[in-house]
């Protein structure tokens, strides 16, 4: 790819979506974030993000117009954005914006926390790129909340000015502490106190949490815990085929309900709570039929204020890349 020099070249904008599992990276043009995804990574397949870049090197090159010309780029990560050397959570890579910068050839060079840009996209996705979850309506120009459960628990907000235009508020909220509501969740909470010390509601809203809850129901209700993966717990759940896996699923979406519900009163999100990760659109029948949606509204003299709210769960393929595709354009200058 064409460094940044200036020249009257095609302008083109790298961005990336990059989480603990996966790395995704896509192009837009200057002007039309829209993003075309050039490649999807496994995170376990590249021991550094130095490797993984050079491979994408590789494979943008034989997509694009060799006199194309890369003039920013946006980087949407599952870390903390300030530091100097940015720090995966939840994989091993590091990198530094000076190196991204030297082995793109880019100085323009953007880190965002993975969730700002998911809670960036929601202006963008239509009604195809949304499930409802019980009643709530949207109010235009409120506060938006977005809470992912994935590999980790992602939770960022999305505000707007009195000109309308998207300010969005980062944050760590996946690691505020888990409050258990029944009695059960609270033999949950005790286990994984015993392993953990301090428990956040990370410990449960992901693939390694939901993995958590049903070893920790297998103890309590005194049976084997015969399943090794999320996948497998959730796949027996969908099927109807063993009772501790849908109690473990049902357990993981109350608690994500309960979640989204002190989201929602803490920001006043009329503008909607919206369901990302890798998680929930996999298992919606299953979301539909827990106690999601009642211990979203469960929360005593307020239950009429999010009975107002609006749940939904984001079945967009890649909001992080489209979300990132705005924050690189806003940069620009050009985005709405």
């Amino acid at each position: 790819m064409a460094t940044d020099n200036p020249s009257s070249q095609r302008s083109l904008h790298l961005v990336a979506d990059v989480g603990g599992t996966n790395a995704r990276f896509a192009f837009a043009d200057s002007g039309d974030p829209l993003p075309k995804p050039i490649a999807t990574y496994a995170v376990t397949e590249f021991p550094s993000f130095q490797d993984v870049l050079a491979q994408l090197q590789r494979d943008w090159a034989e997509l694009a117009d060799p006199e194309n010309r890369l003039s920013r780029v946006c980087l949407a990560v599952a870390a903390i954005p300030e530091l100097e050397e940015i720090s995966f959570t939840n994989n091993p890579w590091r990198f530094t914006r000076a190196g991204v910068a030297a082995q793109l050839g880019c100085s323009e060079v953007r880190i965002v926390n993975d969730f700002a840009a998911v809670a960036r996209s929601l202006t963008a996705l239509g009604a195809e790129h949304l499930e409802a979850i019980g009643g709530g309506r949207v109010v235009p120009g409120a506060p938006k909340v977005a809470i992912g459960p994935g590999t980790g628990t992602g939770v960022a907000t999305l505000a707007f000015d009195a000109r309308g235009d998207a300010i969005v508020l980062p944050g760590e909220g996946g690691h505020v502490d888990f409050a258990p509501i029944t009695h059960v969740e609270e033999k949950i909470l005790s286990r994984l106190r015993a392993q953990f010390g301090r428990v956040s509601i990370e410990r449960l809203l992901c693939g390694a949490g939901i993995m958590n809850i049903y070893r920790c129901l297998a103890e309590i209700r005194g049976v084997d815990a015969i399943y090794l993966d999320p996948e497998s717990v959730g796949n027996a759940a969908q099927a109807g085929s063993d009772a501790l896996a849908g109690e473990a699923m049902n357990t993981f979406f109350s608690v994500l309900g309960a979640a989204a519900g002190n989201l929602a009163l803490t920001l006043g999100a009329r503008g909607g709570v919206y369901i990302a990760g890798g998680i929930a659109p996999q298992y919606i029948d299953l979301l539909r039929k827990s106690d999601f949606r009642a211990r979203f509204l469960a929360k005593g003299r307020f239950a009429d204020f999010n009975g107002q709210i609006a749940t939904s769960v984001v079945i967009h393929p890649d909001p992080g890349l489209l979300g990132a595709a705005l924050l690189c354009d806003e940069e620009n200058g050009s985005a709405n």
